[in-house]
């Protein structure tokens, strides 16, 4: 008797907190939902000497009362127009102020900014943790404005570098479908944490294993200004891979795209030119494979930080030496530095 009493007091308990847990989400999704819009994309081709068109849809994040949005590179890097649609029906045109293609993070700009922006609170990541709860919102296959809720699985650094940074990702088993891709990740405190990226699926839909770049890789691509490691991204190559460049030492890092006019443009680094794809990931080839920076090896992830430190103690005129591969040949680039 006292155990039935027991079990249905349990049970009592679990409905009362399950109740709880979905009137505090409910809650939670109408704070922020307004912070939360649908992005359109269109894009010009050329076939058979006739014009073409076609269209693209994603998910992005107010973050200011100035127009600021956040959302996926790949939602944008290959759109000619780019309109933002707010929760309210209201549709915006939006430029691409910048982006980093490896880190999979774009800032875009509403050309008409409206007074009644709700722009959500950016967060950070680094405190997150796994086994967090947390919530996504954005319009998978065109349902907008739909929630999914799921847990922190896994935090884990990704071998792309932007801002002389390893890009973070927070790994969720929150549902992830086509649509969603820029759109936010939300901790249960209502800060935004994340920007929606990629699933890993064999069947092309959701199997629970879905990405989103983590705020302070977004904030530090995106809103870091320094003129030496904002000039370029590149791809950290493994020992494995390193060899399948033949690199002269265990590892290096294979540059993929060049910021024209910055510090690494005019020293002289090269971006990748052909895209492929390794071991599942697309990537660019043939640009340079930096080797060392001012005299340190990139022979591990770790020694980007220390390489950075003594990149950001440089002054304006101090020399500037960059050992890279550039078609099987040892280079070494040499300029004075400046912003």
């Amino acid at each position: 008797m006292i155990n039935k009493i027991k079990n249905i007091g349990y049970l009592l308990l679990l409905c009362v907190t399950t109740a709880f847990n979905a009137q505090d989400m409910s809650t939670l999704f109408k704070q922020l939902d307004p912070s939360v819009v649908t992005i359109e994309v269109i894009e010009y081709k050329v076939k058979d000497q006739k014009l073409t068109t076609s269209g693209g849809l994603g998910s992005g994040v107010i973050i200011n009362k100035e127009g600021f949005i956040l959302t996926a590179a790949h939602v944008v890097e290959s759109a000619n127009e780019v309109s933002v649609k707010l929760q309210s029906g209201a549709t915006f045109t939006a430029d691409v102020l910048s982006s980093s293609t490896v880190a999979d993070v774009a800032l875009l700009k509403l050309r008409t900014v409206p007074i009644s922006l709700k722009p959500a609170t950016i967060g950070n990541s680094s405190t997150s943790k796994i086994g967090e709860q947390i919530l996504i919102i954005g319009a998978p296959l065109g349902l907008e404005h739909s929630l999914s809720v799921g847990y922190i699985s896994r935090k884990m650094k990704k071998n792309v570098i932007s801002n002389g940074e390893m890009a973070g990702f927070l790994q969720t088993d929150a549902s992830i479908n086509q649509g969603n891709s820029g759109g936010p990740m939300f901790n249960m405190h209502g800060e935004l944490i994340g920007i929606v990226s990629f699933i890993l699926s064999n069947s092309g839909g959701f199997e629970g294993l879905g990405f989103a770049v983590d705020i302070d890789t977004t904030k530090k691509v995106l809103f870091d200004v320094n003129s030496f490691w904002t000039g370029f991204d590149g791809v950290f190559l493994s020992e494995g891979l390193a060899g399948v460049f033949n690199t002269p030492q265990k590892s290096g890092v294979l540059i993929q795209r060049v910021t024209p006019n910055s510090f690494a443009d005019k020293i002289g680094i090269k971006p990748g030119v052909i895209q492929g794809e390794i071991l599942g990931q697309k990537i660019w080839l043939g640009g340079d494979i930096i080797l060392s920076i001012q005299g340190l090896s990139c022979n591990a992830p770790h020694d980007l930080g220390t390489i950075k430190k003594q990149i950001e103690s440089l002054k304006v005129g101090d020399k500037v030496l960059i050992e890279v591969l550039r078609k099987g040949k040892v280079i070494a680039l040499e300029a004075n530095f400046s912003k």
